[in-house]
């Protein structure tokens, strides 16, 4: 593998040198840095810088840093933007062949004059190559609330192509994708279960979160190990020029952040909690008519400190936990389920050219089922434990040409227990007691090295080459993947882009489709194969007036490999006992309209899709459409600034509605030596009925004021508004002599009032 990653960074480095070389002839400049923000000298990623009059440029990656490079001697203006802050022009003399150390400071925008504005594709970005990528700002995304709450992934669903099984879940469906098919990155650490329970919000405060970074299909070498989409989140690093808090009392959970300097550097903490077990603990219990306690909490914190002026490194850590519990009338149970991560990161930059990432991480899912219910007691435990290092180098050849190369290296723990112990006969007057019990502790390494180089081949073609290799010790499999990305300029307002690339993933969810209250994630062995998928895209994104964006995306998806529950499987032994295992595809085409500026801006966005499975053991071999299939996904996003005090939002979204299997007839069995026997239903075409659309209305409203002085926003939001109550689910009741059709359905309207002080 590693023969092969050095032969490939030898060829990608040689179509990049020439051009370099020929640049290293004439006395040109570099410019290198980093951008921040003023008010906090948070470092601000994605960041825009070009000098005037050229097309020399270059954007800040995720730790803000930028490096411009062939910059001609004498004196340059360089222009530095970034959404949500003013845009900076400075000027400084550039002598021939120097090598420069900037620091640009961007100047927030108030947010009520910027409104809220979602880049699919930054304005500036013209010679990026990105493909399929969604960039929200994290104080726009708050705009987008349920219940008072902004929430990461709820805001992603707004945008297109983006699904969700349930208007509860904040799970996302991306392109015929599952959620276990998403990389879920925080600060370099994988989360494995980014929900609470229930699904309702993600487990990410939006308040600790400084950059939200999705790229929906089609992303490059650097990021693998999943099929479909990649959502890369990064914490802040903390205000470094003076303490400072926000404080949040909302219907459904409170929230506190804190911020400060710290020696040369700053340090954050954030946490958020609900409370609906404290108040049930208020209140009077009733053992035969118990109400179940829930609650969720989840806690961010983070250091960061500047070693040199080219060394930095920062310590971060995230934890959530859910605990759902009832406690009377002969049973009680349990349901807990955490995260936890933490990860050393170090930068260093090598000259003016060469920037270099080490990153050292670690990550813990922990989900437990456990209960007694009239002396039977059991408990079922999931626990997946990951200790990553990664370590890249991103070489800026010339200002046409950059170098990134790096590797990943993953310990794996899955540890499963299984114990039930309980009365052998029910009847028996000794109290016989029976026990079983399943502990499992598998251990695998998995290995990757990548290498990507972007180039600009001419001002209009810009070319993305990158290959990546895996290696998984408990299969003994190695995979290839390469990947091609393209962009071609037409003219200032209109370019095309296209990508291919093939990608695998060794880790395997079992869940059931409806709920997740045990979801358990299994290795690749040697009775599976790991899945594969694919990517085929074509994009086209244009300007068509001035201050609007244009995009269409086409996309088709190829799955092998892909899993499905046997639910019925009784004897598991290895990891093909727990699956059915088939193959399937996605495709589709997206559409979406932007307003950016003015005090009206927001989006409308449309998917067109259909996904398609075939299994050998489901539906007869028949292919079928998975439950989270939905051929029309039509979304609205709008916001209005009234005035300084005053804005009012909306949000709408109408979807086909999902697939379920109904039931064609039923029969009645007894077995020997039972009076009474149970009616059983014959199952239809797996997933061949469709529930009626699902359609709903949010708004929303700001006002800003002070509270005993201090800044405060209140927040306003009518979830719901025509109290659509979509079905969650149907079943059907064959215990009568007549059987029945049952709905299950979702929320009603649901009004809510939240206060925000800042300090």
């Amino acid at each position: 593998m590693i023969r092969t990653l050095f032969t490939l960074l030898l060829v990608l480095g040689a179509i990049a040198v020439p051009r370099a070389m020929l640049h290293a002839q004439t006395p040109d400049a570099t410019l290198d840095g980093y951008v921040v923000d003023s008010t906090n000298n948070e470092t601000v990623v994605g960041a825009t810088l070009t000098v005037k009059g050229t097309k020399l440029g270059a954007f800040t990656n995720k730790s803000g840093f930028f490096v411009i490079k062939d910059v001609p001697a004498g004196r340059q203006t360089i222009l530095v933007s970034s959404v949500g802050y003013e845009r900076l022009e400075q000027t400084l003399d550039v002598a021939p062949g120097a090598s420069i150390k900037l620091t640009f400071s961007l100047k927030p925008k108030s947010l009520l004059a910027q409104g809220i504005t979602v880049k699919a594709d930054r304005d500036d970005e013209k010679r990026q190559i990105d493909i399929s990528h969604v960039n929200i700002p994290v104080e726009q995304l708050k705009q987008l609330r349920v219940g008072g709450e902004s929430d990461v992934f709820r805001s992603l669903q707004y945008m297109p192509g983006i699904l969700t099984s349930s208007q509860i879940s904040s799970g996302l469906y991306i392109r015929g994708g599952s959620p276990d098919q998403n990389l879920v990155l925080l600060d370099g650490s994988t989360v494995y279960n980014p929900s609470h329970l229930l699904g309702f919000f993600s487990a990410f405060n939006p308040d600790a979160i400084k950059d939200v970074d999705l790229i929906k299909g089609g992303f490059p070498a650097e990021f693998g190990g999943r099929l479909s989409a990649v959502l890369n989140l990064t914490q802040k690093d903390g205000n470094r020029n003076e303490f400072e808090g926000l404080a949040s009392l909302g219907a459904i959970s409170s929230r506190l952040t804190l911020q400060g300097p710290l020696g040369k550097g700053s340090w954050f903490v954030g946490g958020r909690r609900t409370y609906l077990d404290l108040i049930l603990g208020l209140l009077p219990q009733d053992k035969n008519n118990p109400l179940p306690s829930f609650n969720f909490y989840d806690v961010n914190a983070k250091v960061t400190q500047d070693i040199t002026d080219n060394d930095r490194v920062s310590v971060s850590g995230f934890y959530s936990a859910d605990n759902l519990s009832l406690d009377g009338n002969d049973i009680t149970f349990k349901i807990g389920i955490a995260n936890g991560t933490g990860s050393l990161k170090w930068t260093h930059i090598f000259g003016d050219n060469l920037f270099t990432t080490l990153n050292l991480s670690g990550s813990r899912y922990d989900n437990g089922f456990s209960g007694n219910q009239t002396g039977f007691a059991f408990e079922m435990k999931n626990i997946i434990t990951d200790f990553t290092a990664k370590g890249s180098v991103e070489w800026f050849v010339s200002q046409d040409a950059t170098v990134k190369a790096g590797f990943e290296s993953t310990r794996y723990i899955f540890d499963y227990i299984k114990n039930f112990t309980g009365n052998k006969d029910s009847t028996a007057q000794s109290g016989t007691v029976t026990s079983a019990a399943a502990n499992l502790t598998v251990k695998d390494w998995a290995h990757a090295g990548f290498v990507q180089t972007n180039y600009q081949l001419t001002d209009q073609l810009a070319l993305q080459l990158g290959a990546r290799v895996n290696w998984s010790g408990l299969s003994n499999l190695t995979t290839f993947d390469p990947r091609v990305a393209a962009r071609y300029q037409v003219n200032g307002g209109l370019a095309f882009k296209a990508s291919w690339g093939i990608y695998h993933q060794y880790l395997h969810l079992a869940s059931l489709p409806d709920f997740s209250f045990f979801d358990t994630w299994l290795p690749t062995d040697s009775t599976v194969q790991p899945g594969r998928s694919d990517h085929y895209i074509f994009s086209v994104e244009t300007s068509p007036f001035d201050g609007y964006d244009f995009n269409v995306d086409f996309y088709y998806k190829k799955l092998y490999n892909i899993n499905e529950v046997n639910q019925f499987a009784t004897d598991q032994k290895n990891v093909a006992d727990i699956f059915y295992s088939g193959n399937g595809e996605a495709y589709g085409a997206e559409v979406f309209l932007q307003k950016k500026v003015g005090d009206f801006t927001g989006w409308l966005g449309y998917a067109l899709g259909w996904i398609n499975a075939r299994f050998d053991s489901i539906n007869q071999g028949q292919e079928f459409r998975p439950k989270y299939d939905r051929r029309h996904d039509l979304k609205f996003v709008g916001q209005y600034k009234i005035n300084d005090r005053w804005e009012i939002g909306a949000s709408f979204a109408f979807q086909s509605g999902q697939s379920y299997t109904g039931v064609t007839s039923r029969f009645h069995t007894d077995l020997p030596g039972e009076s009474t026997g149970s009616n059983v239903t014959v199952p239809a075409q797996r997933y061949g009925l469709r529930l009626p659309p699902s359609h709903q209305l949010n708004i929303n409203a700001n006002y800003n004021t002070t509270l005993f002085g201090l800044p405060a926003r209140l927040l306003i939001d009518i979830y719901n508004v025509y109290s659509r109550r979509d079905i969650w689910f149907r079943y059907y009741d064959a215990t009568k002599s007549v059987t029945t059709v049952t709905d299950v359905r979702l929320l009603p309207i649901l009004p809510t009032v939240a206060l925000e002080v800042k300090f």
